[in-house]
């Protein structure tokens, strides 16, 4: 969890642009049938589109975006994973445009939206063949979320959240939801931070897409320090979670060794942690042989029987999913590729473009406007993390890394096969194929035979 150098592959400032301000307003791409039609609220008038060419089409979304937390963290601390959309059309947009016969509409910086501009459960839950499992499972599972800092409207924002999708309340007074420090306080919580609360939000509604059955608990580092983190992850096992996850992380040290035996090491619970944001690079505790290292994609609808493509999410060559051989960290028995004598990250993947991301609701600070739209492996993590509690709770000494290796090449698992997220002597440490690859692992969740105990 050790914190990133001048030269290391994080975001190094808040904004990071992509695509220009002509290409805002961005062009739908039809799946097969080689034309574009332009969304320029300017020039062009609404059209109809058939049912056909609606379920065939592709999203070609540009936006910019924020990370949401600070910029490259001093050393000993970590950054958070989560980027903010602050400008664009999304693929979402896209989608209820060319569904409605209408040009799209653009996301404004700092904008309130009134309604959501990126992917919400049903989609999530489509995409991942989780509708049916989503409806009846997860019930008295609790699935953790550790971040840094006091997100004061969680519990608020988290309601807004579900009320508006239809989903049941998860309150502290219904015992769904509850809130404690890394040391299990109710009460003596850390500092608020607007840009930490972003990520709270979008942790918090992925559970609730992706497991709206299961409890959440949500346990707040008083700072994004790796030793504070790492104990608040302690203390989510501590009171009872067996899915943790963590969508944070940093450059790889020697420490992580360490690091690993003092808050990731596990047996019986099933700990995810985002591979990073910053394009081809390892990075920790996502490298830890302990957790589910989960990457990135680009999701998008499809004329296929799926009714969704994936591909290596890749913004530039700077911003995309992590991935990579650990320079510090044994491979664990159940990984076989034979390109890495040490821990390959990723083990598997999920949504985390920005241009095809989800739906969040946060009202705190600067970023907090209401709806937004977030991407980034922050948003790929606490979904693989709620797949877990979906498939039920892991055996008593099983590190649940190893499941989606007894399931691979299986159809339990949607094998990413196109894109990269830059450039690497050794192809599949950065290039998608089929099987095995850095970028997306084994693939996405389609259902829940991936994870769970065979």
């Amino acid at each position: 969890m050790s914190t990133s150098t001048p030269n290391s592959p994080h975001i190094s400032g808040r904004w990071r642009r992509v695509g220009s301000a002509a290409a805002a307003t961005a062009a739908l791409v039809f799946a097969g049938l080689g034309t574009a039609v332009h969304a320029n609220a300017a020039t062009t008038s609404a059209h109809k589109v058939s049912a056909r060419t609606i379920a065939a089409q592709v999203a070609k979304a540009h936006v910019r975006y924020e990370n949401a937390c600070a910029a490259t963290p001093k050393k000993g601390y970590a950054a958070c994973n989560a980027l903010r959309v602050t400008g664009g059309t999304t693929a979402f947009m896209e989608k209820q445009a060319a569904l409605k016969g209408v040009t799209p509409k653009t996301i404004k910086p700092n904008a309130a939206q009134d309604d959501p501009t990126g992917y919400g459960p049903s989609d999530i839950q489509s995409a991942y063949g989780l509708a049916d499992a989503a409806s009846s499972n997860g019930s008295g599972e609790t699935v953790a979320i550790v971040d840094a800092y006091d997100d004061p409207n969680a519990e608020a924002d988290l309601a807004t959240y579900r009320s508006y999708y239809g989903l049941s309340d998860c309150t502290t007074d219904n015992g769904c939801f509850s809130k404690v420090s890394q040391t299990g306080s109710t009460t003596s919580l850390p500092s608020a931070d607007s840009g930490w609360a972003g990520e709270i939000s979008l942790d918090l509604d992925m559970v609730s897409a992706t497991c709206p059955n299961c409890n959440i608990l949500l346990v707040e580092a008083k700072s994004a320090s790796d030793a504070n983190l790492g104990t608040a992850v302690n203390e989510a096992v501590k009171l009872g979670a067996k899915f943790v996850s963590n969508s944070y992380g940093g450059d790889e040290s020697s420490s992580d060794t360490t690091y690993d035996s003092s808050y990731y090491k596990h047996p019986g619970v099933a700990i995810t942690a985002s591979a990073g944001d910053s394009g081809y690079g390892a990075e920790y505790p996502a490298a830890s042989k302990y957790v589910t290292a989960v990457g990135g994609t680009k999701l998008s609808t499809s004329s296929n029987s799926r009714g969704w493509t994936e591909s290596v999410w890749k913004t530039s060559s700077t911003e995309g999913t992590g991935s990579g051989c650990s320079s510090y960290d044994a491979k664990p028995s159940w990984q076989t590729d034979t390109g890495c004598t040490k821990r390959m990250i990723s083990d598997v993947s999920a949504v985390a473009d920005p241009a095809t991301g989800v739906s969040v609701y946060d009202t705190y600070g600067s970023d907090g406007t209401g709806w937004n739209t977030y991407g980034g492996t922050s948003a790929s993590s606490p979904i693989i993390a709620s797949v877990y509690a979906l498939a039920g709770t892991p055996g008593s000494s099983d590190y649940p890394a190893e499941y989606p290796y007894n399931a691979a090449g299986t159809s339990a698992l949607n094998d990413v096969t196109s894109g990269n997220n830059g450039t690497c002597s050794t192809s599949y440490f950065c290039t998608a194929k089929s099987g095995y690859d850095g970028p997306t692992g084994w693939g996405t969740p389609e259902g829940l035979d991936a994870f769970t105990a065979s």
